[in-house]
């Protein structure tokens, strides 16, 4: 039977991985693989169990319990990404993200890819990766009219929101995860992985400057647009990134599952959109009016209806599935297994950066959350952090950022292939070297 649960998996992986291909959306593929992992161990009843971390051995345990201990950990990363994804939504429905824009004020290429990639690899530790690259690409093509001079910024965007997001807690859903599971600590993967992450982004950049791409000044006219459409913007802007940032606070004082605060954060930003945009409703009717629609103007309600829910679902699948191949064992055991054909663990986590770029970068740290028991705040973890968020940068389909940005820009696979990837691999690669020097000179001397 292990054999069919192995080629379920391997079969969901692939569609999920040839997504762009089958045009099937991989959230199809991570649901049907989920349910029928459990339903062939439920037919079969195949013993299940529980990694003990402490004495690295499997447990045996119950069908019910197993699966309702993983719906509780993977209901708990859900909740928090709905609740981030919220208050993102907020910040633009009040049109917050525009007062970005004021940040610009030079004509120089050279010094307007900094202000981007800096301002990508900040935003994307605060908002995540993706959303940072969709404020930002948005901007872009608001500044610079040129669509080739655009390309080659959307794709040094990428490889900067990738490294953002890699060495913050909630910046992208990897870190989040590993948070979440108690394999890092918020303190601990920013001091492990935020200098190799600078210098991912750095080095791809400072070689991408000296680009004929990015000499002289750009053309058109860069007069202010209106600014936001709403006088709150700003100030929605200021107050929603400062709630996502206060979350790992909460959690550190309060000990607190992260979800938790995340919700308190919500609350207060919901509080200030419903006072802001003027709104009077209860849970059933606006301005007290039976027949209207639900939510027709709250600002809450708006962003609730604008979340993207195939990302959670498709998470959701992702996630129960790759828990139905630890219960088995079988990721515990593919652990022990790789690490006997390449003892140097380094090279596994690099690999691991390198598959990002090919397969989602979600499932792949999930199985190794299964495969590997190190404690909590083991390099181990800070290193897979590093490398499944920034590996992703190497391919425009390697990670969530470089997919709406090809959307956005309709940048071609081989022309990103051919003049973004290697910049990318080098950066990569750079990083890496610097966190293995950090761990084994710096941080452990």
């Amino acid at each position: 039977m292990e054999t069919i649960i192995i080629a379920i998996f391997l079969a969901g992986y692939l569609a999920i991985t040839l997504e762009h291909n089958l045009k099937i959306d991989k959230l199809i593929p991570a649901l049907a693989m989920m349910a029928l992992l459990w339903a062939v161990i439920a037919l079969a009843q195949m013993p299940v169990f529980e990694v003990n971390a402490e004495l690295r051995e499997l447990e045996p345990t119950h069908i019910d319990e197993i699966l309702l201990h993983h719906l509780g950990k993977t209901a708990e990363i859900l909740f928090f990404l709905l609740g981030a994804m919220t208050i993102v939504e907020i910040i633009d429905y009040f049109d917050g993200f525009s007062a970005i824009k004021s940040f610009i004020k030079t004509r120089s290429k050279r010094k307007l890819l900094w202000l981007f990639s800096i301002l990508a690899f900040i935003l994307s530790a605060i908002i995540d990766n993706l959303t940072a690259t969709i404020v930002l690409i948005t901007i872009l093509q608001k500044v610079i009219s040129d669509r080739n001079t655009r390309l080659w910024f959307a794709g040094l965007i990428i490889i900067a929101a990738n490294a953002g997001g890699a060495w913050s807690p909630i910046g992208d859903v990897t870190t989040t995860m590993l948070w979440i599971a108690h394999k890092v600590s918020a303190m601990q993967l920013i001091e492990h992985v935020l200098l190799p992450s600078i210098i991912c982004m750095v080095v791809p950049v400072l070689l991408a400057s000296r680009n004929k791409a990015f000499k002289g000044n750009i053309e058109g006219d860069m007069s202010e647009d209106e600014g936001p459409k709403s006088k709150f913007g700003p100030t929605m802007l200021y107050l929603g990134l400062s709630a996502i940032v206060f979350v790992p606070i909460f959690k550190t004082v309060t000990h607190l599952p992260p979800y938790v605060g995340m919700m308190l954060s919500l609350a207060v930003v919901a509080t200030f959109a419903e006072l802001y945009s003027n709104a009077k409703f209860n849970i059933s009717n606006v301005d007290g009016h039976e027949n209207a629609p639900v939510g027709d103007h709250s600002p809450v309600h708006h962003s609730l209806s604008k979340i993207e829910l195939p990302s959670i679902l498709f998470f959701f699948g992702i996630l129960m599935a790759v828990a139905a191949m630890e219960s088995l064992g079988i990721l515990f055991h593919a652990a022990g297994g790789l690490n006997t054909a390449i003892p140097n663990t380094d090279i596994v986590v690099m690999l691991f950066g390198v598959g990002s770029a090919v397969i989602d970068n979600v499932p792949l740290v999930a199985a190794s959350m299964g495969m590997f028991s190190e404690g909590i705040d083991n390099p181990l973890w800070h290193f897979i952090a590093y490398s499944a968020g920034t590996g992703g940068s190497m391919l425009i389909i390697g990670s969530a950022a470089g997919v709406v940005a090809m959307g956005m820009e309709k940048i071609d696979f081989f022309w990103y292939l051919k003049k973004i990837a290697w910049l990318a691999l080098l950066g990569f690669l750079a990083g890496a070297a610097t966190f293995i020097l950090m761990r084994d000179f710096v941080l452990n001397a």
